[in-house]
């Protein structure tokens, strides 16, 4: 009995595996934590927004948009992921900073993780994978809308704010998908 419910996990295990996309088979370190995060148990094959920002933009406020959709459409199954990034020059020198915009000036309750690179050669392989299959973020606040089995892009650009019926329309409509 013991060895069937081994194998019983190791095969769950495996198809959980299976069902996340490799190009977002990746663990992060969280925003100003020790701790990390591996992506593919956070989205666990659900529909997923992807998010490039920054501290110091002219988008920065889109972070309460950004909460106000994660908590309209979280239980839904919608995930949010934020990667700051400092590529064009407006993010904070420090996490510790960067964690106080987020958590504290906005109330961000969705994942957010320590800095990384978004465009060119050193970009991170998720968003090297993003501007592959549809384009790189040209600014803060790129937002790519990710079916569940990782096979759909859609992105909005950083004009496009997370309140926008635009936006909504697409998650509803990955929400509802069979």
């Amino acid at each position: 009995m013991k060895n069937l419910t081994l194998f019983l996990i190791l095969c769950f295990q495996l198809a959980i595996a299976e069902a996340c996309p490799a190009w977002l088979d990746h663990t992060l370190s969280k925003l100003h934590s020790s701790s990390e995060v591996k992506l593919c148990d956070i989205i666990n094959n659900r529909p997923t927004l992807l998010v490039n920002t920054a501290s110091y933009c002219g988008f920065t406020h889109q972070f309460g948009s950004l909460q106000e959709l994660h908590e309209r459409y979280s239980d839904k199954g919608l995930v949010i992921i934020g990667f700051p990034s400092n590529d064009f020059n407006q993010e904070a020198k420090d996490e510790e900073t960067t964690a106080s915009v987020c958590y504290v000036n906005f109330g961000v309750e969705f994942t957010m993780v320590a800095p990384v690179k978004v465009k060119g050669k050193n970009a991170h392989p998720i968003f090297k994978h993003l501007a592959e299959k549809n384009q790189a973020p040209s600014w803060n606040f790129n937002k790519y809308l990710v079916s569940a089995d990782g096979n759909r892009i859609t992105h909005f650009s950083s004009a496009v704010d997370p309140s926008d019926k635009k936006i909504s329309d697409a998650i509803g409509q990955l929400i509802t998908a069979p």
